[in-house]
């Protein structure tokens, strides 16, 4: 069960978060900065690309991989060339997974590597198979790691995750805030060197200036009812987060709020997009998820016995206003099913920071949601 009154403590919060999460969140827009630095310092914008790849491959572990594969195949546009190469192995141990390259990957691909361990033997072994077969290799993970020293063997391009020494204590959790962006920020500088999506230097510094200004809002000494993620993170309390996201960011900002959500706080949810989130969720809206499905017990025990589960919809939007938009249907079918419905909806501005917005509010709200369901 959530501890609302640790939300609004914010000592109680900073003795709860062991892993640093809310530090990562808090300084997302400074570790923008940070790995836009180390991408020029490893010569990014001197590269002098022949032209945009065939394909762009992208191998790492778990969600670091996912979530950016996933971002830059959405910013790249239709027909994006993306693709993430997902593991093989018995185990999600740095020692046990292996990834392979396809067999039609040659000179005019590109192998992105990205990762906040580097101790993995398989991308070791990726890389100089994407050297045997002449694909260009970059990386981005922590220095002086055996990756590192494969990527230079490669003769590939390996750009130093931007970390912060509070997370050298414990492993890093794969969905927590600072990872993303570190991992994320040199492979859109990359991407935009090549041609393959928009994300110059000033557009980097719009995002760092956006999740700065989303950190402002959404501290820990910012009181609930006036802080969106601490507001969202008591909503989804003893709830079951139905996703619904409308517009293009915010489809991978939703698939990335489920995965942290699972991740950090052990919260199950699920995510679809609008129009067709209507139909896929409507059997479940109706079904015993829902709000008036299971009326409260009034000889329920209140200290032994938790409440029941009912489901609550979190509609994420980043289209403008005056946009063909499924918004209303989807409020209507909601609360036909007697089912709350929480909305976000970014402040207007460019697609990479609309994009920043939704996922730094919904990734406080997860944290949150973690450290004060623990207390």
């Amino acid at each position: 069960m959530l501890d609302e009154s640790l939300l609004d403590s914010p000592e109680g919060l900073a003795e709860a978060d062991h892993r640093g999460l809310l530090r990562g969140a808090a300084e997302a827009g400074a570790r923008v900065r940070t790995a836009a630095r180390h991408a020029a310092e490893a010569g990014v914008q001197n590269l002098k690309p022949d032209g945009r790849p065939r394909a762009v491959l992208i191998g790492g572990p778990g969600a670091a991989a996912t979530h950016a594969a996933d971002l830059l195949g959405t910013l790249a546009g239709p027909g994006s060339p993306v693709t993430r190469l997902a593991p093989t192995g018995v185990a999600p141990a740095a020692g046990a997974l292996r990834w392979e390259l396809p067999g039609w990957v040659g000179s005019v691909d590109l192998l992105l590597i990205a990762t906040p361990d580097g101790t993995e033997p398989g991308l070791s072994l990726l890389a100089e198979q994407a050297y045997r077969r002449g694909c260009t290799v970059a990386a981005v993970a922590p220095a002086r790691t055996p990756l590192a020293e494969a990527v230079e063997g490669a003769h590939g391009l390996f750009v130093p995750l931007a970390t912060a020494p509070y997370e050298h204590d414990e492993p890093l959790a794969a969905s927590a805030p600072g990872v993303l962006w570190a991992l994320l920020t040199p492979l859109l500088a990359l991407l935009d060197r090549i041609g393959l999506l928009a994300a110059p230097a000033d557009g980097l510094e719009k995002v760092a200036d956006r999740l700065d200004h989303i950190a402002e809002r959404c501290g820990p000494a910012i009181a609930t009812y006036s802080n969106p993620a601490k507001t969202l993170a008591a909503e989804l309390a003893d709830a079951l987060p139905v996703i619904w996201t409308e517009g293009t960011s915010a489809g991978p900002a939703g698939r990335r709020f489920a995965a942290a959500l699972a991740e950090l706080s052990g919260t199950p949810a699920v995510v679809s997009e609008l129009p067709e989130a209507l139909a896929a969720h409507s059997a479940l809206l109706a079904g015993p998820l829902a709000a008036g499905a299971d009326p409260e017990d009034f000889f329920r025990d209140r200290v032994d016995e938790p409440p029941a589960l009912h489901a609550r919809v979190v509609l994420l939007r980043d289209r403008p206003i005056g946009s063909l938009t499924a918004a209303p249907a989807a409020r209507d079918l909601a609360l036909s099913h007697d089912t709350p419905i929480s909305e976000l909806e970014p402040d207007p501005g460019g697609e990479l920071e609309t994009l920043a917005e939704l996922i730094a509010i919904t990734d406080f709200a997860a944290v949150y949601l973690a450290l004060a369901s623990r207390a």
